[in-house]
């Protein structure tokens, strides 16, 4: 191997190495959990296995032939954990669904059935010819997924019409750091001119050290990626406006009853409200002083009041469902937080009275 393959070498294993740290450091060392960081910490997990297969074999190709197997299994989440972290974030997620739980179980269960079923030691050419095909085109259709998330972000940076936020741009580079990933590695597995699998990962160190960029310039990594954080230093709204967004999400909330739909997101009600998410997370931050996972709950603990108080045969994990929280634990922490009493002691203080 020649100077510039052993520099090559290095800089991309280091590469690999420094994606695993930070993919320990976002799941375990940020203060806050956000569900944001967990996403981003997987995408980078999932990355840096795949980079670290085409590492390793394109400089060793003698390589047990497992190691292509492991790399293409990770490249089976990469799709999901890029989609999911940009939507946890547009959307202000902090609790993961279980259509999000159900998703990610049923996609390791099938790529880790299809590798034990056919190992590609004993089936190389069918994941040659077939499951990279599969694999490619998850992982693509993911990435338009990705994109129609964070749509008006990608309109902001287009158009320049609008002033974006730090955030918004680093969104827009990491989707467009993924992107160019796979592009890459698409060309590579279509035997494009120049295309190689070595190439896959520059583009992934150009993705690592813009996070590793970011951390260095943000004092504070918690809130790192929240598009819709707290905003102290806005303005609120105009209060005639304030007065018919109000109304608007009363009837909503109340007459529709969307707080008892347990996977809804900003983005949801925004689109129903019609306006953008930006302006919804505005709306709650500034004038309400609330946040949307806050504004929600205020309805759906108000509803389990009125059924505890009305009802005394339904269980307290049932009347969370029924109201719109996805587990008991979630309710249960909600109900404190916002009356200050647990569920249980709030139904024995409505059967003494």
């Amino acid at each position: 191997m020649d100077t510039s393959k052993e520099l090559l070498f290095f800089f991309s294993a280091l590469g690999v190495f420094n994606g695993i740290i930070l993919g320990v450091y976002f799941f375990f060392f940020t203060r806050k959990k956000y569900l944001t960081n967990y996403f981003l910490g997987a995408l980078l997990f999932a990355l840096s296995i795949r980079i670290g297969k085409s590492v390793f074999v394109y400089f060793s190709p003698a390589l047990p032939r497992l190691y292509l197997q492991i790399g293409l299994t990770a490249c089976f989440f990469i799709g999901p954990c890029l989609y999911y972290f940009l939507k946890s974030a547009v959307a202000e997620i902090n609790v993961m669904p279980k259509s999000w739980k159900g998703t990610l179980l049923f996609w390791a269960i099938l790529i880790i059935s299809v590798g034990i079923i056919y190992p590609y030691e004993y089936y190389p050419l069918l994941w040659n010819q077939i499951f990279i095909r599969i694999i490619y085109f998850q992982w693509f259709a993911y990435i338009v997924f990705s994109g129609f998330a964070i749509r008006e972000i990608l309109a902001k940076i287009v158009n320049r019409k609008h002033k974006t936020t730090p955030a918004e741009m680093w969104f827009g580079m990491l989707f467009l750091g993924n992107f160019l990933l796979f592009l890459f590695y698409f060309l590579a597995i279509m035997h494009a001119p120049a295309a190689t699998y070595i190439s896959g990962a520059v583009v992934f160190s150009f993705i690592l050290y813009l996070v590793i960029s970011i951390l260095l310039y943000r004092k504070r990594t918690d809130d790192l990626f929240l598009l819709n954080g707290p905003k102290t230093s806005a303005k609120k709204i105009d209060s005639a406006e304030a007065i018919i967004l109000s109304e608007k999400l009363e009837k909503v909330m109340v007459e529709k009853e969307w707080y008892k739909n347990s996977n809804l997101t900003l983005q949801d009600l925004s689109q129903e409200l019609n306006i953008t998410s930006h302006q919804l997370s505005q709306f709650l931050n500034n004038n309400l002083n609330k946040n949307f996972t806050s504004f929600v709950n205020e309805f759906r603990i108000n509803e389990a009041c009125k059924i505890i108080t009305s009802n005394d045969k339904l269980t307290l994990e049932s009347i969370g469902y029924d109201v719109g929280f996805n587990s008991k634990s979630t309710f249960f922490a909600a109900f404190k937080k916002h009356t200050g009493t647990t569920p249980l002691n709030y139904q024995l203080q409505a059967l003494q009275a």
